[in-house]
């Protein structure tokens, strides 16, 4: 990780209220994640969710046609390039991203809006648990295995588990926000109304663009 990107990433948890630059830098396995809320659920709204969470399908990507096929492993290869530094090891790096297409996918979502949120919210690290208990990899807050799962929170420390709440949650927020980007990241946080966190996670967004080049991150 760069200076530029700790700077950015210190100076945006001062702004958002979230943690202090230097609390920061003298703890960096902690997770900037504010949290979301627990808000009521209308039960229609707690058994769509509750479903979507509970439909084990395995991570295995199927395909119509050739060129899609084809597409898909573009896209993984270029991706595993640029997440190379962070996962060393290919066979976590193939079915991290394996697990993150099909999730994005199947909540359809922007494969590279969920990279960026991931990044933003625990860099890639599936054991991240934040000061306020969000964890792994999406920094899914445990009350969410209580309103729609079995209740166990320890499932958020396993990858496809974190990744489905994640994404599940996130499809959530965007159609409460009817389609706002920037309100239903925010309400993912904790922060919603508030433009840091969704800031950055639109610029992390950028290192995941697929058919175009990667982006330099911001000073």
């Amino acid at each position: 990780m760069s200076t530029g990107q700790v700077s950015r990433r210190a100076c945006l948890l001062s702004a958002a209220g979230l943690a202090a630059p230097a609390a920061w830098l003298a703890a960096p396995q902690a997770a900037w994640a504010g949290g979301q809320i627990e808000e009521p659920l209308a039960d229609s709204v707690r058994t769509a969710l509750s479903s979507a969470i509970a439909n084990q399908a395995p991570p295995e990507p199927h395909f119509f046609t050739t060129e899609s096929r084809l597409h898909y492993l573009r896209w993984l290869g270029t991706m595993s390039d640029r997440l190379r530094r962070r996962k060393p090891d290919w066979e976590v790096r193939r079915d991290f991203l394996q697990t993150v297409w099909y999730e994005s996918k199947r909540a359809g979502l922007d494969v590279s809006l969920v990279l960026g949120l991931i990044q933003v919210e625990s860099a890639f690290r599936k054991f991240a648990v934040s000061s306020v208990g969000a964890r792994g990899y999406m920094q899914v807050m445990p009350f969410w295995t209580r309103v729609i799962g079995d209740g166990d929170a320890s499932k958020l420390f396993h990858m496809q588990t974190n990744l489905r709440f994640g994404c599940v949650i996130l499809r959530h927020y965007i159609d409460r926000e009817k389609g706002d980007l920037f309100m239903a990241l925010g309400r993912y946080n904790g922060s919603r109304g508030r433009s840091p966190y969704p800031d950055a996670v639109f610029g992390a967004q950028r290192n995941y663009l697929f058919d175009k080049p990667a982006l330099p991150p911001a000073a």
